[in-house]
């Protein structure tokens, strides 16, 4: 039986300044860095959950840095999430957005991959 997810990759150009962004700006932390080839495996924790984030890029994926990634991101509050990420230098696209089904708001990372923050 399947469990859960372990991770989701995210591709990046820059393992050092995207490694920075996750773990000094959004507030995950760092569950492996170790060498990988020409290029090192990063895994790293969200506070509270399971699942985790790589930044890793496989060879010939290359194309998929800098467009939406299909990590939808939770939060129990939408609006003070915003603003404390907001506070650290996050970037978003908007403020978040109150629609019938929930909150939410979308934001990028240093490469210009697109994530959406919302409820639950």
């Amino acid at each position: 039986m399947i469990k859960g997810i372990k991770f989701a990759s995210i591709p990046v150009r820059d393992q050092d300044r995207s490694l920075a962004f996750w773990r000094d700006q959004v507030g995950l932390t760092v569950a492996t860095d170790q060498p990988m080839g020409k290029r090192r495996w990063i895994e790293l924790r969200i506070p509270g959950a399971d699942t985790r984030l790589v930044l890793f890029t496989p060879d010939g994926h290359e194309n998929r840095i800098g467009t939406d990634q299909n990590v939808v991101f939770w939060t129990d509050d939408v609006e003070k999430t915003w603003k404390e990420l907001s506070s650290k230098g996050v970037t978003f696209s908007a403020p978040p957005k109150k629609e019938p089904w929930g909150t939410y708001t979308t934001f990028h990372d240093p490469d210009g991959n697109r994530f959406v923050l919302g409820t639950k």
